[in-house]
């Protein structure tokens, strides 16, 4: 353990699933997270499903946080949008209200923020996009976290404009140089192997920074590892890197639910 050595926790996306559609285990998750990125109806979620999950995430004492997307159920927020940017900043708006309040109801608040799929992926590498979606978080509540991948547009976003920012870094995809994900449809980009994915995160906090498909190391700081909820390894990735950190002393307290 390195003296600069620091503390993370988890956290993954749920509350995918709507109607008569069901996407990962939200119950198995939700007994191993630290952190839950709760979907809120434009990529996937609805009200109901939403309102479940945080009521489970209450009564697990996981962190909530919102994941608002680009509107697109049919590719699960995944494709590429080009929208005015009043009408985006109305969009995070309309979806970060949705589960606040249903987050009031079950007496509870948000924690954070993390935008979803191809809004998170764009808004990483453009300056001006990534602007944008800061500056809707801040009209809704300029204390609120937004998490961020780390080395990205957003972070440098959050940072300039004051926005309270949560690095993260993803334990089941690869990175570029740039620190860009590996587009998913390039072999190696998604890490399925638990093992492999565990010995990449830990690689990474090793070496106090994003460790690149190359090899390369981009020094950052690291608050929190995502597993992404909609994977079939999903739930085993993320028992078994929680074995991991608590092994070797990296896994900070649970971030607990902020109390209505």
């Amino acid at each position: 353990m390195t003296a600069d050595h620091r503390t993370v926790d988890l956290n993954a996306d749920l509350g995918e699933s709507f109607g008569a559609w069901t996407m990962g285990d939200d119950e198995a998750l939700l007994e191993v997270v630290d952190r839950a990125n709760v979907a809120c109806g434009f990529h996937a979620g609805d009200p109901l499903v939403m309102r479940r999950t945080v009521r489970r995430a209450v009564q697990r004492g996981v962190a909530i946080g919102a994941h608002p997307s680009f509107p697109d159920l049919q590719g699960f927020g995944r494709r590429r949008m080009e929208l005015a940017p009043e009408e985006l900043q109305a969009m995070l708006l309309y979806q970060i209200g949705a589960l606040a309040g249903l987050c009031r109801a079950e007496g509870a608040r948000l924690a954070h923020v993390k935008p979803h799929g191809a809004l998170n992926n764009m808004a990483c590498a453009d300056e001006a996009l990534a602007r944008t979606v800061v500056q809707a978080l801040q009209a809704y509540d300029p204390a609120l976290p937004l998490l961020a991948p780390a080395h990205s547009a957003l972070e440098r976003a959050a940072r300039a404009l004051g926005q309270p920012v949560l690095l993260e870094v993803f334990a089941d995809r690869a990175y570029q140089d740039d620190g860009q994900l590996v587009p998913r449809g390039q072999p190696g980009a998604v890490l399925h192997d638990p093992d492999k994915a565990v010995a990449h995160v830990m690689a990474m906090l090793q070496a106090g920074g994003i460790v690149t498909r190359s090899g390369r190391v981009l020094p950052t700081p690291i608050h929190s590892i995502c597993v992404h909820g909609d994977s079939p390894q999903a739930v085993q990735t993320a028992r078994r890197l929680r074995q991991v950190l608590a092994q070797r002393g990296w896994l900070a307290p649970g971030a607990g639910v902020p109390v209505a």
